[in-house]
């Protein structure tokens, strides 16, 4: 087994800067710069810093969100003309004179290429220009001026660098999904805007099924999970300022169940209480122009996506005959080419998931070829291509979606996720897509989303820089632009809880789950899988535990941005540890007992009990461990999540401490009886599974 010492020795590789010696380190940046032109060691930065912008308002903002950067590090910092002993930042367009001397001084120029949201950034000890020839790009030279930045107050220092940037894929998404638990509130999906824009993400899509409070109809929202029309409203403007776009992703066809159930809508469902629409029943296709006149009012934005993903129930209820008749791929394509006839509005670009077109190629070109074909695929392939060649080959555009392997897990897979995103980008780019869709699901409600900024800001570096990301320079890259991390520390706890999903997995038993967070050990299926995780627990353990210790060194430095992030990877952490504690202790637990009511025995006495249960006993250790992980879930839930579906959540740690406190009663209920008697129940009656007890363990 691997000691503490030697993991973190192994992390430590990652820090090594490569470069060679006596040459500045290159900066770490998120996405990488597509030219560095030029780097220097870092400097101090004046504490003073002044913006000068022209009169464009949008230049004005991005001068203004600056400045308000810098104060929360603790710097002066204020919008207007240069004061002496200050350092100064110029934010520049293209045809400016303050533009034109300093190409012509640098000898740099823009290309054609550079046109939509490209800049030039050159940064030095006494101040920095930032050139652009649009707000887009004006706003993005700024966020990589802010990575060159570090500390805090009188240690802030400076990168010095010359950069010239610009987008290799023209949409770069990140999606929330808010329709399966966590409805986030509207001041938070603010800070995801910011976030994501800082990273120069420049489309937020909102996986929607029943929680836009429709007025066409009212029923589906949930109460108290209603996204409402004035909260949408607010946050499209909001976002607008970031270059950001909210895309509306509405589905259309499956995943309605939450307005299925409802019987009022039982005549247009493939099965009763179903899944999905029923597409040859009439009012199917009126129940979602309703839906969609009111998401066209509330979303400007140019893209629409409709869903129409996974629609397993098709053909096995209303739809069979026609099914039976014309196979899935004729009936699926003419209902989603239907559902855009009926919702088309001008100026608007249709987005639909390629999972099911993508089977039936030879159909494809039924459907109109001004969608865009998103294909979606969440793990590592060698090659991509066949989930974007079949509507490639009818003219159609397409996206991509991989993702950041959140879903059902108490931390996301970064390992899983960073190849998937890698690979996918890759073949993307290769393949002619225009926009990546980088994807959260939140499919058992218990989505901390916090957690995800690791694979979000990966998706960014990937969806931004030409061709294969390096994954090793992003690991090493992350904590110092997200967090100003200078130590290294948070990068090597990434790897650590990294390296233990892989030490979980090569048990067999999955990933860190939150099915096996909530396993109770001493079912049939508790004890099956104990046999598979006991022996790499230890080491899955002291990986979770060393990145603890690093979390908390990391934090000693006093100037960390991003706190709640952190706040959600100690969480993330802590429930990888007591995932396995857990089994730890629950087999412990189970062998103690057996031994102490084994028949016969005359010589057990108060302390082998103790040991079971009372102060400091291992039965408490499985309640509190319950309780501490419950605790600090939901503090990190209403970090960004309305009250709405945490009862759902904490209902499963609310059942592991209940089943764990009667298991201390009946031991201390025992310990009671053999304090009278000098007997003591069975290990059966105490609760250890038979299957246990048919090979107990010393």
């Amino acid at each position: 087994m691997l000691t503490p010492r030697t993991i973190l020795a192994f992390c430590s590789l990652f820090l090594i800067p490569a470069v060679a010696s006596g040459q500045s380190p290159a900066p770490a940046l998120i996405p990488a710069p597509r030219e560095l032109v030029r780097s220097a060691a870092p400097v101090l930065l004046r504490t003073a810093v002044t913006i000068s912008a022209g009169a464009d308002a949008a230049d004005q903002f991005a001068a203004t969100d600056f400045a308000a950067r810098l104060r929360e590090r603790g710097l002066q910092a204020a919008i207007g003309t240069q004061r002496a002993g200050a350092y100064h930042v110029t934010l520049a367009r293209t045809n400016s004179a303050a533009a034109t001397r300093l190409l012509q001084a640098e000898r740099l120029q823009f290309a054609p290429s550079m046109e939509g949201e490209g800049y030039i950034l050159v940064a030095t000890a006494e101040g920095a220009t930032i050139v652009a020839p649009s707000a887009a790009g004006t706003f993005y030279g700024t966020q990589t001026l802010l990575q060159l930045i570090t500390g805090a107050g009188s240690s802030t220092q400076i990168q010095p660098a010359v950069i010239r940037d610009w987008p290799a894929m023209r949409w770069r998404g990140a999606q929330d999904d808010v329709s399966r638990g966590p409805v986030p509130t509207l001041e938070y999906q603010k800070k995801q805007v910011r976030t994501l824009a800082a990273y120069k993400i420049n489309i937020f899509s909102l996986y929607l099924e029943h929680v836009l409070a429709f007025r066409s109809q009212p029923l589906i929202a949930p109460p108290g999970g209603a996204l409402s029309r004035e909260d949408i409203r607010e946050l499209v403007a909001y976002a607008a300022q970031y270059h950001v776009t909210i895309l509306p992703q509405q589905q259309t066809f499956g995943h309605l169940h939450h307005a299925l159930k409802l019987e009022i809508y039982a005549d247009l469902a493939e099965q009763p209480h179903g899944h999905v629409l029923a597409p040859g029943v009439p009012g199917s296709l009126e129940f979602v122009r309703q839906i969609f006149a009111e998401v066209d009012s509330l979303f400007p934005s140019p893209f629409v996506h409709l869903g129409a993903d996974e629609t397993f129930e098709l053909g096995l209820g209303r739809t069979k005959p026609a099914v039976d008749s014309q196979t899935i791929g004729p009936v699926y394509l003419d209902y989603l080419r239907r559902t855009v006839e009926t919702v088309r509005q001008p100026g608007k670009k249709y987005l639909f998931w390629g999972d099911i077109a993508m089977n039936h190629p030879e159909l494809v070109r039924r459907l109109p070829s001004d969608l865009i074909a998103v294909g979606w695929d969440y793990w590592s392939r060698n090659n991509f291509d066949r989930y974007l060649k079949p509507f490639r080959d009818a003219g159609m555009e397409t996206w991509i979606a991989p993702g950041v392997n959140n879903w059902g897990r108490i931390w996301p897979n970064s390992g899983a996720a960073l190849g998937n995103i890698q690979g996918f980008a890759r073949d993307g780019q290769r393949g002619g897509a225009t926009g990546m869709l980088n994807t959260t699901w939140d499919d058992f409600g218990d989505d901390i989303f916090e957690q995800n900024w690791y694979g979000l800001l990966f998706g960014a570096a990937a969806a931004w820089q030409p061709g294969e990301s390096d994954t090793l320079r992003f690991q090493r890259s992350f904590g110092r632009a997200f967090h100003g991390d200078t130590t290294g520390k948070i990068d090597r706890a990434h790897t650590l809880l990294t390296a233990a999903h892989a030490t979980l997995a090569s048990s067999g038993a999955g990933d860190a789950s939150s099915y096996l967070f909530f396993l109770d050990p001493w079912t049939s299926e508790g004890v099956f899988e104990s046999k598979r995780l006991l022996p790499v627990i230890p080491q899955m353990r002291v990986q979770a535990e060393s990145a603890l210790v690093l979390i908390a060194q990391a934090r000693e430095q006093g100037h960390l941005r991003e706190l709640s992030a952190l706040d959600a990877m100690e969480l993330g952490a802590r429930r990888i540890d007591w995932l396995g504690m857990k089994f730890q202790l629950a087999d412990e637990i189970a062998r103690r007992t057996i031994r102490a009511t084994q028949p016969g025995r005359t010589d057990v006495d108060w302390k082998e009990l103790s040991e079971l249960t009372g102060i400091n006993g291992r039965l408490q250790d499985m309640r509190d461990g319950f309780v501490l992980t419950r605790e600090m879930f939901e503090r990190s839930w209403h970090a960004e999540n309305r009250p709405y579906w945490l009862q759902n959540n904490l209902a499963r740690f609310d059942v592991e401490i209940a089943t764990w406190v009667q298991r201390i009663n009946l031991m201390d209920q025992a310990r009671r009886q053999h304090a009278r008697t000098k007997t003591i129940p069975t290990a059966t009656q105490l609760g250890v599974p038979a299957a246990l007890m048919a090979a107990p363990r010393e």
